[in-house]
């Protein structure tokens, strides 16, 4: 099919993002596919590309996108993708590299390895609300790039969890932390945490309203962050944790997982926004306990300036990131895994724009929020 010349998008333009036209499509890597987008969903990296700086002015927004294949480069794999495939995966938006690209637009240059394939039979859902369950919907495609591929660089990639499904022992014999639990990101981590036995408990942490849906994904253990006492709760449980993750990723947050570690046993926290053992009261600090940062950027397959630092491309973390996509992108349509709960917005880049603007004012809890082009 032949292609515009020009498209929409939402580019950050001073502390603001707005929809633009007449843009240029992406540049295409080798190895990318050209998609239309269908539908995107938000992260809070969105808004925090704008709110801290770290995307450049003119840059096209978003990360989470799913659409229809229109344009092919010749290292694709044409075995797997062609054109008029339905396909979902995430791209850096508003990149200092490649800032011609990003979610939030008509048109999306999507990196083939790392992209996910869907059948032909998904469909908008035409609601506003879309419960959890199998992937089913473009809607639904559009919650997991991101949240997915984070979950899975956390647990196979750091946390060396094995492919084997529903073992009967646990892969590692000591309890795992998940402090915010009912992101969508928790949500992904439980549910491979379980299925492939990788703790012998899956401890949680999130508020109380979320925990049948999270006990139903396979948290053993619950915790109400609301209460004062919640790390003394813990750690008189639970007081040899030795992988915590922390997925809000706050100054706050940090200290109260770092508390939550063990005090004597080799200890990993996982956090997600680039904090460091400088975001930990010196009274706080224990020789044992390290803080490892994670970002699904180091599987782009390159270097990647951002907030005046290098994300330095990790070629075992693509690999890793690869082999996880090809494990699981199956197991999103027979019902081992589930997408989170969605919230719709029907109104694409203008609502791509909304939700950010939502993420940002903490309007989202336990659910996804995507905009559907339409």
């Amino acid at each position: 099919m032949s292609l515009p010349t020009t498209m929409k998008a939402v580019v950050i333009e001073g502390k603001t993002a707005v929809v633009k036209s007449g843009l240029p499509l992406p540049n295409l890597p080798n190895g990318s596919m050209m998609i239309k987008a269908m539908a995107v969903g938000g992260n809070p990296t969105d808004w925090k590309h704008i709110e801290f700086g770290l995307g450049p002015q003119g840059s096209i927004e978003g990360c989470d996108v799913a659409g229809e294949i229109v344009q092919l480069t010749p290292e694709v794999d044409t075995n797997k993708f062609h054109l008029g495939d339905f396909v979902y995966g995430f791209v850096h938006g508003a990149s200092v590299r490649a800032p011609d690209n990003g979610a939030y637009s008509e048109y999306v240059a999507l990196d083939s390895k790392l992209a996910f394939t869907a059948p032909k039979t998904l469909q908008f859902s035409d609601k506003d609300l879309v419960r959890a369950g199998t992937i089913t919907t473009y809607e639904a495609a559009a919650s997991i790039p991101c949240a997915w591929t984070t979950a899975g660089g956390s647990l196979f990639h750091h946390f060396n969890m094995k492919y084997d499904w529903e073992p009967k022992e646990p892969q590692h014999n000591f309890p795992i932390l998940i402090w915010g639990g009912s992101s969508v990101l928790g949500q992904s981590l439980i549910q491979l945490a379980k299925k492939y036995h990788g703790y012998s408990k899956i401890v949680v942490v999130a508020s109380k309203k979320h925990e049948s849906l999270l006990k139903g994904y396979g948290a053993d253990d619950f915790f109400d962050y609301h209460d004062s006492d919640v790390i003394q709760q813990i750690k008189s449980k639970y007081p040899n944790i030795p992988h915590l993750l922390d997925l809000i990723s706050t100054k706050t947050t940090l200290q109260q997982v770092y508390q939550c570690a063990s005090d004597s046993e080799e200890s990993t926290i996982l956090n997600y926004y680039g904090l460091n053992v400088e975001s930990i009261d010196d009274n706080l600090k224990k020789q044992n306990v390290k803080i490892v940062n994670t970002f699904i950027y180091f599987s782009l397959g390159f270097d990647l300036p951002l907030g005046g630092n290098v994300l330095k491309y990790d070629p075992q973390y693509r690999a890793d990131i690869i082999k996880f996509i090809e494990e699981i992108n199956p197991r999103l349509y027979n019902g081992d895994f589930e997408h989170p709960p969605i919230k719709v917005y029907h109104n694409g880049l203008e609502d791509a724009i909304q939700i950010m603007k939502d993420l940002e004012a903490g309007k989202a809890s336990g659910e996804k929020l995507v905009a559907v082009f339409k």
